[in-house]
């Protein structure tokens, strides 16, 4: 209705809406005439350009703009169609706002999806936040609205004003596919600058590719980037002075990847990024997106992976977000038995609408593409598998009666084949903490698709173990040794994550028990036996160096205990072993296949020591630990190979802070059969820590 038109004759028509306008021009001079009672303004004319500048004054001043309505839509239909299918996994490039030229014009077009409203305006400053003044155009039966404005530019701030085609409701909301958003507490959407960040990564993308992760060392340092380093005024660091401090820590103690917390806008401090508002929006705690771009540059530079946390299972019900979007339930179930999580207060996502998944599919390509994560860890997998997830049997089947949530399922499928086959040597790791099968096996196979699973039943019996008193362990030994009935059965990481950490749970060292140096030995036990059992590792920021404290998400970690020498000694162990388990193919080669490992005494529950074997072909270590704080001298372990073998770490090292029981020399086998060992070695065992043995060549 709004801008050019042909009129009969051959004549054009303009029609502009100005409210509170007075003193129109348009471009060339003409003066239009205001309709009777309205705030329209009519020209009639025999010619007019394509596109025209417009003037008006009105309480604020006066103002000059081309006329946005003079520009036709342009999305097209082939891409409406896709998106509609949820086939589009590009669709930050049709949705949003997107500066741009159009015939030689400057200016941001902006679409959005609300196939419920009667109206969608967009508003910011520009128009005092006036929905009447820029009402965008509906694409048919799309649902999409789209409109550009020109002379907008980068850094303006903008909503959507949505008003519900039946009850006429107005709601003011952020843009689902906006790429820069407000500090909080404010929420408007923010016009991003298109990038024009120069990756200097492609050797590194390229090796990605190529590099089977499977049989790779993969050690992961958990990292919540708000908490991790603060400046003395409480300021969060920037993406690029994160870049010049947490790239260099993390690398020298020999991780290989970094895994972020959700960097995903959110409002809310306390949900530490798990309830998102910005599912295309990088935090604006941190800096710009080429900020983030610049770190996670660093990091393939100096030969470092990075991993996003990322929450495609529920999210909150802000008012300016996506809940009841368009004045309904859109992004989220209309069913509350589907639609909402109880416990979190959140809400969960409709993965049967096309739209909504190519939403979220859209998402992961969008991290992994723009921004060269290395992957994605799912959040709360389980909570999108069953539908009866914390809902003590109030809850709506599927079609066929159960409680497996059969759009999810199909979803997670969906998003791991597209992974894998878009980004090479991507992985996409779930938080998945029930005993749902195949998560890890290809979706083609009948499995989920995912390239890793948390090993959740691992992390609870260990540190259920390990918090109990030695003088009880011998009757709990299997929790040391039970994993090991399933550890093939998924591609496992082994997680001491932030949940571990938090709500009354205490430290890993906290959780300890003991005086303070059984504290500090059972944790410098309790790693070597994660580093040196199968499975990839992940650990918690602040862990390494023994934080007595539970994590604060408020506050910078306590970095004055890490220059404590007992608690610098807990850091040394962990870069060592990170060391060892990089340099050696035994620990590494085969953590999913069971020809990397053997049980060379997992039954001597009595003295709670373990002892095992890691190998990789020829080469192998062998690895003992004793549970308790008694020494063990003359210990007899049997052997698969003959030889001298010698002790290459011991976690009571004096480099640790132990008391530096070991065995400083290397220990020659004897031809002594021992618990079905053709050979047999005689070693001293620390109290409360292991050492580990590689044999020498002969």
């Amino acid at each position: 209705m709004l801008g050019r038109h042909e009129a009969a004759g051959g004549d054009c028509a303009i029609l502009l809406f100005l409210p509170r306008a007075h003193d129109v021009t348009i471009e060339g001079g003409w003066k239009p005439q205001r309709l009777e009672h309205s705030d329209f303004f009519l020209w009639r004319g025999h010619t007019a350009p394509a596109h025209y500048s417009v003037e008006w004054a009105d309480a604020q001043g006066a103002h000059s703009r081309h006329d946005p309505y003079s520009f036709t839509p342009e999305l097209d239909a082939d891409s409406l169609a896709s998106f509609g299918r949820g086939a589009h996994h590009s669709a930050w490039e049709m949705l949003g706002a997107l500066p741009r030229m159009r015939d030689g014009i400057a200016g941001v077009r902006f679409a959005v999806w609300a196939p419920h409203a009667e109206r969608v305006s967009v508003v910011g400053p520009f128009c005092q936040w006036d929905g009447r003044q820029y009402p965008m155009s509906v694409r048919g039966s799309s649902g999409v609205f789209e409109l550009f404005i020109p002379g907008l530019a980068p850094g303006e701030l903008y909503k959507f004003e949505i008003r519900h085609r039946d009850t006429g409701a107005l709601a003011l909301k952020s843009d689902p596919y906006a790429r820069e958003a407000e500090r909080r507490p404010a929420t408007a959407s923010r016009i991003a600058a298109t990038t024009q960040y120069d990756w200097r990564d492609a050797s590194w993308l390229t090796a990605r590719g190529a590099r089977s992760w499977l049989h790779a060392p993969m050690s992961i340092y958990e990292v919540h980037a708000g908490s991790w380093r603060r400046h003395p005024d409480g300021r969060f660091y920037t993406w690029r002075e994160l870049a010049d401090t947490l790239v260099p820590y993390v690398k020298d103690l020999g991780y290989t990847h970094l895994e972020l917390l959700p960097v995903t806008e959110h409002p809310l401090d306390d949900s530490w990024g798990y309830q998102a508002t910005g599912y295309f929006a990088p935090t604006s705690r941190h800096g710009s997106p080429d900020d983030l771009r610049h770190f996670v540059d660093t990091c393939h530079a100096a030969g470092l992976g990075v991993l996003l946390d990322w929450v495609p299972g529920h999210f909150p019900r802000d008012a300016f977000g996506l809940a009841r979007f368009d004045g309904e339930s859109l992004y989220e179930y209309a069913d509350p038995r589907r639609g909402e999580h109880r416990d979190w207060g959140t809400l969960i996502f409709d993965y049967e609408r096309h739209e909504v998944r190519s939403f979220l599919l859209s998402s992961a390509c969008f991290w992994l593409g723009e921004f060269h994560f290395d992957g994605l860890r799912v959040d709360a997998v389980a909570s999108m598998l069953y539908l009866d997830f914390s809902r003590k049997g109030d809850f709506l089947p599927n079609r066929y009666g159960g409680n497996q949530n059969l759009e999810a399922i199909a979803f997670l499928r969906e998003l791991n084949s597209l992974v894998h086959a878009r980004f090479p040597g991507a992985v996409v790791i779930a938080e998945e903490s029930t005993d749902w099968p195949m998560v890890s096996r290809p979706a083609d196979a009948g499995g989920l698709g995912f390239s890793m699973k948390w090993n959740m039943g691992w992390m609870h019996d260990t540190l259920a173990y390990f918090g109990k008193d030695p003088l009880y362990r011998s009757h709990h030994h299997q929790q040391l040794t039970f994993a090991m009935m399933y550890a093939y059965t998924e591609n496992f990481v082994l997680p001491l994550s932030h949940d571990e950490v938090v709500h009354l749970k205490r430290s890993l060292l906290g959780r300890m028990p003991g005086d303070a140096w059984q504290r500090l030995a059972n944790l410098r036990l309790l790693y070597l036996y994660m580093w040196t059992m199968p499975g990839k590792k992940l650990l918690f920021m602040g862990s390494e160096f023994g934080q007595e404290t539970e994590w604060d998400f408020a506050r910078e970690l306590p970095w004055a205990l890490a220059r404590d020498p007992a608690h610098a000694g807990i850091t040394q162990l962990i870069r060592d072993l990170n060391r060892l388990y990089v340099s050696a193919a035994s620990l590494y080669r085969f953590e999913f296949e069971p020809q990397g490992f053997q049980w060379l005494d997992c039954d001597d529950a009595a003295s709670s020591i373990l002892v095992y074997v890691r190998r990789s072909g020829e080469e192998s270590v062998i690895v003992a630990l004793n549970f308790t704080p008694v020494p063990r001298h003359d210990l007899r372990i049997g052997v698969p190979q003959a030889g001298s073998y010698r002790e290459v770490l011991n976690s009571d090292s004096a480099y640790y802070g132990g008391s530096n029981v070991g065995n400083p020399l290397p220990v020659a086998s004897s031809p002594v059969a021992h618990r079905g060992q053709p050979h047999s070695l005689t070693v001293t065992l620390p109290p409360l820590g292991g050492a580990v043995f590689r044999r020498d060549a002969s």
